[in-house]
């Protein structure tokens, strides 16, 4: 299979005082305490979570910091580690994790993964492009496998697998960079790894997203009316907010007042459902009402590592910034 070459970062062109574009050195040139820098040149810092919620997860750490202890060359081990770090907001650990542990297994597919998703967090998309194209190729021809959930679900059951979070997030980067013709390609590639009912409206949400942007619109509304949505509905379990917007897609145009999902950009879920409901105005000749959303999105400021967050940034960028 051929696989999609290293594209330019065109956020990168646009003048907002930072550049983070090709790896090497952003964390320390970055303000003591922060993550990254937004696409307009903020700082961003980890979000102030629950008193519970930081007790449980600081918990998790410690244990999978013993189990990296007592293995600390296993991929597993670090893996964890990493992915507990992040659930914390500590980005820039988790990334230097699976950096170390890439010198112990340099072809294993799960930690390109990893990395790739947390080089989107700080908004180094180059650096996740190349992850994920690494990730891709060492997964060519393997049987696919289902990926533990760090933080499940209500009902307890994985609705991932490797495969499809390696195209996915593959797609996502693209999509951010603005190369939304690569990002079409790729999550076509994804829905062949698309098995759970939750990971078919995800990609799904995705892929129109990026035929629509990429001026192909009548092949989106083909891809949406050749969807059963009310046969997935019963298997949905983490992808309302998807789930919702594919609804929305599907009315071909109504794009205004009931037509529209109500929107709580201080959750996850209403970060996706708003920038939808913004890309949704943008492509559809309303500017002015897509960046509002968008603005709206941002002003829920411990969403920035959500992906409707980082995504709404990026147009606004495009726009011209705030």
């Amino acid at each position: 299979m051929e696989f999609p070459p290293r594209t330019a970062f065109p956020l990168g062109m646009i003048a907002f005082g930072v550049a983070l574009a090709c790896g090497g050195g952003e964390a320390s040139r970055l303000p003591e305490g922060a993550q990254a820098i937004s696409l307009l040149g903020e700082p961003l810092f980890p979000p102030a979570l629950p008193e519970e919620v930081m007790a449980s997860r600081e918990e998790q750490l410690a244990e999978a910091l013993r189990d990296l202890e007592a293995d600390p060359q296993g991929a597993a081990a670090i893996i964890w580690a990493a992915r507990r770090y992040a659930y914390l907001g500590d980005y820039r650990k988790a990334i230097d994790l699976l950096s170390e542990g890439m010198a112990f297994h340099p072809d294993d597919a799960r930690l390109y993964r990893h990395r790739g998703h947390r080089y989107i967090s700080v908004r180094e998309f180059d650096n996740a492009i190349a992850d994920f194209r690494k990730a891709a190729e060492l997964i060519e021809g393997t049987a696919d496998e289902v990926e533990p959930d760090g933080q499940p679900n209500a009902m307890g059951i994985p609705t991932s697998t490797l495969h499809f979070n390696i195209w996915y997030h593959y797609g996502l980067a693209h999509f951010l960079e603005g190369n939304f013709e690569e990002a079409e390609k790729i999550y076509r590639r994804c829905w062949d790894a698309s098995i759970h009912p939750d990971s078919k409206v995800a990609t799904a949400h995705w892929w129109y997203m990026s035929l629509r942007r990429s001026g192909r619109a009548e092949e989106a509304q083909a891809l949406i009316q050749g969807m059963d949505l009310d046969a997935l509905a019963s298997g949905v379990i983490e992808s309302g907010s998807y789930l919702e917007l594919l609804r929305l897609y599907a009315e071909a145009g109504a794009i205004r007042g009931e037509a529209m999902p109500e929107l709580d950009p201080t959750t996850m879920e209403g970060a996706a459902l708003g920038y939808g409901a913004g890309n949704f105005f943008l492509y559809n000749g309303h500017a002015d009402e897509a960046r509002a959303v968008y603005q709206g999105i941002l002003a829920a400021r411990d969403q920035w590592a959500s992906f409707g967050f980082i995504a709404a940034e990026a147009d606004l960028a495009r726009m011209g910034g705030e």
